[in-house]
């Protein structure tokens, strides 16, 4: 069964692209599509029907792929919402790097986080907070992507910077915001998800900042 027309319009949003500086050639960019679609194809069914509730088989069926395609990009569901973890870490280093000069890192963390928040659909950022939260394996993969962002993170802020001991403080921020990414994310969902993901974002950051003082 292909995931419905309305179901792949709402992940579009979710699913955010690390654009690379080298342009592949056409097996590569193929190989990208395909693997894009199944990771549309996926995310869109999980949240239609729960990721229990997704086989391999329906996902390969959506994305109009076979079965055996399907292990050609990914070993499990849960490899599905890792890739898209990976993207969303991207777009986020990206921001991190294009934030102006004169920022501080902690806010130049602040409003790439917030830009990248920004861009998501609340509604399906819960739906997918939830998904994550009530599946033990989801959990497990959560938490290392916090780990990669947290190393992302530190390595787009020490571009910012020029010395050791800048270094030193980006890793502390990327700590900081990583932790402020998480906490924050399940407050909002505690809250019930009524405020939008950039304003939470920006509450967030005023407590660490008051903290700080």
């Amino acid at each position: 069964m292909k995931a419905s027309k309305v179901a792949r319009k709402r992940v579009k949003s979710l699913h955010v692209d690390g654009k690379s500086p080298a342009v592949p050639g056409l097996r590569e960019r193929k190989r990208q599509e395909t693997r894009e679609r199944l990771t549309r194809a996926a995310m869109a069914l999980f949240l239609e029907r729960g990721f229990e509730a997704t086989t391999i088989d329906d996902i390969a069926a959506a994305a109009e792929v076979s079965r055996r395609s399907f292990f050609h990009y990914f070993a499990s569901k849960e490899d599905v919402v890792a890739a898209w973890q990976e993207n969303a870490a991207s777009a986020l280093v990206a921001e991190v790097v294009a934030r102006p000069a004169d920022e501080s890192m902690l806010t130049a963390a602040e409003n790439a986080i917030a830009a990248t928040v920004k861009r998501l659909d609340p509604a399906e950022a819960a739906a997918m907070s939830r998904l994550k939260r009530d599946n033990p394996a989801l959990q497990a993969r959560d938490q290392l992507k916090y780990e990669m962002i947290e190393r992302a993170l530190a390595e787009g802020l020490a571009q910012r910077g020029r010395t050791k001991s800048d270094r030193l403080q980006a890793r502390l921020v990327a700590m900081i915001a990583t932790g402020a990414m998480r906490v924050g994310g399940e407050s909002w969902i505690g809250e019930g998800a009524r405020e939008r993901p950039e304003a939470f974002v920006k509450r967030t950051f005023d407590a660490i900042r008051a903290i700080l003082k």
